[in-house]
Order: C-alpha cells, then structure tokens, then sequence
C-alpha cells in the first residue's frame, strides 16, 4: 500500500481524535499515543472503513456511539484487551495495522476523510470490482427476465385478441412484436 498520508498527519489525526474524543476504554487512548510516538509503527498503521479480509486490525471507539469499544485482531485471533493488542504491536512492529474509529458524525468529518479516504483497504478496491462486476452480471440477467416476460405476455395477448376476434387489438399487438423482433 503507497504511503499517501504522511506520518505527521497520521500523528496530528490521532491527537486531534484523542481531543474530540473521549473513548469507551481509556487504555485504548493510551494505545493510540503510543502509535502516535513511534514513527516506525505509525508508518504501517492505516485508517481505513473496512477491515474485511485484513491480517491485522483495530476498532476503537468513542462513548458517543454504541459500537464496539475496543478490538485487536490479528490472523482471526480476537480480543478486546488493550494491553494483548500493545504487546502485540510493539512486538510484530513491521506488521501493517489497519484501524477503524467509530465516532459521532464520522461520515462527514473532513479531518477523517482526508486520513481514511487516502488509505483504502486493498482487499475493499477488490470487493468493489467483483461487486461491480457481479452488479452487471444481475442487471443482464434482469434485462433479459425482463424481455422474456414482455415477450410472453405480448403473445399470450395477441392469442388473446385472436381467440376475441379483435382484429384492431391484434393489429397493434403483432406491430409491436414485430418492433421486438427487429431489435434482436
């Protein structure tokens, strides 16, 4: 993953948090300033939204939201111990840590955006292009459900109008059958 924000910009984010917010465990605001002053692990430290499918996670939250509190993972192992995830994190300092905060207004706060937007999860970039894809592939499908009911039903009418005798219904019926054929 580039490095798009600076390590001084993740540091100033993180202070700027820390004052905004009061968290749901105080350790976890320990933790953060421990991140904050080492360069080393701050430069693999990411803020993204998503932490599908990544090896190494933390979610911290503030009190104005009830989400999870505090939780590392690493490799499917999960806790919600801050000191754990610490020791962790100081002892596996060139592993990549992807951290989520959960905070009120998240969503439209641009100190935020301007951290979390820049550092996608890699595997979310590839989420996005098979949803896309698997999107096209559903509305294709649908296109084609679509026809086949209009075509039916247009048929089941002109059977209709020949079965009434209805000569002008049956007209206008095969005009447009024959529109649907020419476009195929």
């Amino acid at each position: 993953m580039s490095d798009c924000v600076t390590i001084s910009e993740k540091k100033e984010f993180i202070q700027w948090f820390l004052n905004r917010c009061e968290l749901q465990r105080r350790e976890a605001a320990w933790l953060l300033n421990y991140l904050s002053s080492d360069d080393e692990v701050l430069g693999r430290t990411h803020f993204v939204d998503c932490l599908r499918h990544l090896p190494k996670t933390m979610i911290v939250s503030a009190r104005c939201v009830s989400m999870t509190p505090f939780q590392y993972s690493k490799r499917k192992r999960v806790t919600s111990d801050v000191e754990t995830a610490f020791y962790d994190i100081r002892s596996c300092s060139n592993d990549d840590l992807y951290i989520t905060l959960h905070f009120e207004d998240k969503t439209s706060c641009p100190e935020y955006a301007a951290i979390a937007i820049l550092e996608v999860n890699p595997m979310e970039r590839q989420d996005l292009v098979q949803d896309s894809l698997f999107g096209l592939f559903a509305e294709v499908i649908l296109d084609q459900a679509v026809r086949d009911y209009r075509k039916k039903d247009l048929y089941r009418r002109i059977d209709e109008a020949l079965a009434n005798g209805d000569e002008q219904q049956f007209l206008q019926l095969t005009e447009q059958w024959l529109k649907i054929i020419e476009k195929q």
